[in-house]
């Protein structure tokens, strides 16, 4: 297998970006970080650890990410964020595989666990996620959605087997801020697509996805936690329709 590349779009990570650099030390033959325009120490954290950073006006997730993919050096490429951290055991599989020959597919998936206020998330409706991460930019790229991005691969998919654990938000605030965000871009993407949600969709939206999240998925075995993820989860879903609502009405 040819040396891995790693990549990661980043803006204002100073608190949490070394975290996830250490991590990737262990085995990437080189860290590309694509830096949208950050105003606190990002960029400079990372030429210190002698990452190659990129300063580009930030144009949406999926093609941030496609455009750091595309300066890589190498051809294998593993597509991670700044809030992201490879476990101990992740690494040695990842030295591993950038030591073999050749492996047997052309992407593998990750196992994702969530950190959320301190706690590791088991069940949720997060307990058992995989993301496309490792891929062969050969045979596969970023699609070009504004939020929600993934990978397409046209090769065959393998697993790993080790886990990626995400520190997606800081605090609460943290977390409404960033539900502000991605509602505001996935509303814009639903009246692209012709969406409409009456007013009844969005009052029982709210409590059908808090009992989904909490009950169905097993939030509640996750302590507070997982009622504070059970509750804000099933906000951002009407809020989402609330704002695709609103759109279409000032347009």
């Amino acid at each position: 297998m040819p040396p891995i590349s790693a990549v990661i779009i980043a803006k204002n990570e100073e608190e949490r970006i070394r975290r996830c650099l250490d991590s990737l030390k262990p085995f990437a033959a080189e860290i590309v970080v694509v830096d949208s325009m950050s105003a606190d120490r990002t960029a400079e954290i990372c030429i210190e650890y002698g990452c190659r950073v990129i300063r580009r006006e930030f144009d949406g997730y999926g093609s941030q990410k496609q455009f750091a993919v595309d300066q890589a050096v190498n051809d294998w490429v593993l597509s991670v964020d700044a809030d992201e951290v490879l476990g101990p055991a992740l690494q040695e599989e990842m030295k591993v595989m950038a030591a073999a020959r050749e492996l047997p597919f052309d992407a593998y998936t990750v196992p994702f666990s969530l950190v959320y206020l301190g706690r590791i998330l088991k069940y949720s409706g997060v307990g058992n996620k995989f993301h496309l991460r490792l891929f062969n930019r050969k045979k596969g790229r970023f699609t070009t959605s504004p939020v929600h991005e993934g990978i397409l691969t046209s090769g065959a998919t393998g697993k790993l087997k080790n886990r990626i654990y995400h520190y997606s938000y800081r605090d609460i605030s943290h977390h409404l801020e960033k539900i502000n965000i991605y509602t505001s871009q996935a509303a814009e993407g639903l009246v692209n697509k012709g969406r409409h949600y009456s007013i009844p969709a969005i009052a029982f939206k709210f409590p059908m996805g808090f009992f989904n999240f909490y009950v169905i998925k097993g939030g509640l075995l996750d302590g507070y936690p997982g009622f504070m993820w059970s509750w804000l989860s099933a906000f951002y879903a009407a809020l989402k329709i609330a704002k695709t609502r609103e759109l279409q009405k000032k347009q």
